[in-house]
């Protein structure tokens, strides 16, 4: 019952939970430079605002103590009714790894009182000062995964229980013992689960992102709906070449839909500023049909989608199964190359482009910019060290070879470059224009990029050479 009136109150409260837990601290961000020079001893990098974490605490070795693993029992046996003097506990001696559990709970808990003493306690563990804001969940989150903190024996059936408290459409993900998704890094993204079946148009009980199913494309000459300075991204598979405005990939976040014959699956994370294409029909993989869905979750500020037939975890960035019979089968799922352009600049240069039907197929009206702007501060959503060869939201197109090295071309550069006249060629990969964006190739073969926010595509690949820092 606790569960269900959550599932109601708790959207209500995301706005001012995701401002209040992802602010910036109260101190000034510094450059790149001066954080440089500031960082203490030990210092395991900078945040995305430029700001130096500070050296992890020291982990004990072996088991937790006795009396922390039956405190976090006790307080996961009912994870929705918090036992304070159970948390309190977990303080004297004190074990960081159990941070992680603490984190977990900072996220759900509305209560002034019980964060306060989530917060106390963290402070204790961790040895930093959270400040005296109402919800400290996200600078703690940062602090615990910059510092790649271990955690204890059970922490994962404790995330499971009081996430399935939550939304128990997520227990399916949590069933595999040899997942290789990191839980740690799991998160609440703020919605529900989206487990509505191929083709429902209807809203998710509770709200979630709702996946756009199959929906119609209509000639270029009847996406007049559409300004031609807005972003699109533009796909080409087979003879069909296609655009999807991004206020409705805003909207959605995910279409399932056959492009040139082939069945695919188009996420698009806001947070990261990435759409990709995934061909779920997997040329004879053996598998029914993928169709994905948003699960909710978020892992390092990038959506966890999953397969809704056999309930699989999808690592978003790389197309890999990391949990489920997906996983167990070693599903990788191959991409297309996704072009961001202006829906001008797309139609111009590919007259015989479709475009997504202006009401998603569905009766719906879309507003421009659904999202107001809320990126423009830098990620909303903790994602512990920020590789600093590039600002956090500046574009890349990136690319994976065949041989798993990842490489990143600087998205405004290579425009300059390739206006300039000059060739973008970096380990023989050769960038080129199309419709006012960017494509990539190597020895003459199209590869499967995408652009992404800098600080997702280097997080989640981060030993990718960056042109033309590394050049």
């Amino acid at each position: 019952m606790l569960g269900s009136v959550l599932r109601i109150l708790l959207p209500l409260l995301v706005l001012a939970l995701v401002a209040a837990a992802c602010s910036p601290t109260e101190e000034p961000a510094t450059t790149d430079a001066e954080a440089t020079e500031a960082a203490p001893a030990g210092s395991v990098g900078v945040d995305s605002d430029g700001n130096a974490f500070p050296a992890p605490p020291e982990v004990p070795d072996g088991p937790l103590a006795a009396a922390a693993s039956q405190a976090l029992d006790t307080i996961f046996d009912t994870p929705l009714i918090l036992d304070l003097d159970a948390v309190a506990s977990l303080a004297d001696p004190g074990d960081p790894r159990v941070l992680w559990a603490i984190s977990d709970l900072m996220r759900f808990v509305q209560s002034r009182d019980e964060q306060a003493v989530l917060r106390d306690t963290a402070e204790a563990l961790a040895g930093i000062d959270l400040g005296e804001r109402d919800f400290p969940w996200g600078l703690l989150t940062d602090h615990l995964i910059a510092w790649d903190l271990p955690d204890y024996d059970g922490y994962v059936d404790h995330k499971a229980a009081l996430f399935t408290s939550i939304e128990p459409g997520w227990a399916p993900f949590f069933d595999d013992p040899d997942a290789t998704i990191d839980w740690r890094q799991v998160s609440w993204g703020g919605v529900f689960i989206d487990d509505r079946p191929l083709g429902d148009t209807q809203p998710c009980e509770g709200g979630c992102i709702p996946s756009l199913d199959d929906p119609p494309f209509v000639p270029a000459a009847e996406g007049a709906y559409y300004p031609d300075d807005r972003i699109v991204f533009g796909v080409v598979i087979g003879d069909d070449v296609v655009a999807l405005p991004r206020n409705i990939m805003e909207v959605h976040e995910m279409v399932n839909a056959t492009i040139g014959g082939r069945r695919v699956a188009i996420p698009y994370c806001t947070l990261c500023g990435a759409a990709q294409v995934f061909f779920t029909d997997t040329e004879g993989g053996g598998t029914d049909e993928i169709v994905m869905r948003t699960s909710g979750l978020l892992r390092r500020s990038n959506k966890v989608m999953y397969d809704l037939t056999t309930e699989s975890v999808f690592d978003t960035f790389t197309g890999h199964a990391v949990t489920g019979p997906l996983r167990e089968m070693g599903i990788v799922l191959q991409q297309a190359p996704v072009v961001t352009s202006t829906w001008g600049d797309w139609k111009d240069d590919h007259p015989d482009t479709m475009i997504l039907q202006g009401n998603g197929g569905i009766g719906r009206t879309y507003p421009l910019d659904p999202l107001r702007g809320r990126d423009d501060n830098g990620p909303i959503f903790p994602v512990g060290v920020v590789d600093e060869r590039l600002g956090v939201h500046d574009q890349v197109l990136g690319v994976v070879l065949d041989d798993g090295s990842a490489v990143a071309f600087a998205v405004l550069s290579a425009l300059e470059t390739l206006e300039d006249g000059e060739e973008v060629v970096f380990d023989g990969i050769r960038v080129q224009q199309d419709a006012g964006g960017l494509t990539a190739e190597l020895d003459g073969v199209q590869l499967p990029t995408h652009q992404a926010f800098w600080f997702a595509w280097s997080q989640f690949h981060p030993d990718t050479t960056l042109w033309p820092h590394d050049s």
